[in-house]
């Protein structure tokens, strides 16, 4: 019983990082919205919308391959962090 018991210590140790925010900066250092477009843009993505959600934009549109994608993206340095699929 005693493995059990520690992987539930350890799992619960993990879970505050798990319920943080997915991007924690400053609302100062956010680049703006224009900015995170136009280099998606280039990338040749298609922005359709971006939102603001767990401190980071929320992006909907399509990928450079066409794929439709909601992906987050660090306010300040726009490297994607993960997305909702």
């Amino acid at each position: 019983m005693r493995t059990p018991l520690a992987a539930l210590l350890l799992a619960g140790l993990a879970c505050p990082a798990l319920a943080s925010e997915r991007c924690d900066v400053p609302r100062a250092e956010w680049r703006t919205v224009e900015e995170l477009t136009n280099d998606l843009t280039a990338q040749g993505w298609t922005v359709n919308n971006i939102k603001t959600e767990d401190g980071c934009y929320e992006v909907y549109g399509h990928d450079q391959t066409g794929a439709r994608v909601e992906t987050f993206f660090n306010p300040a340095t726009f490297e994607a962090v993960g997305s909702d699929d």
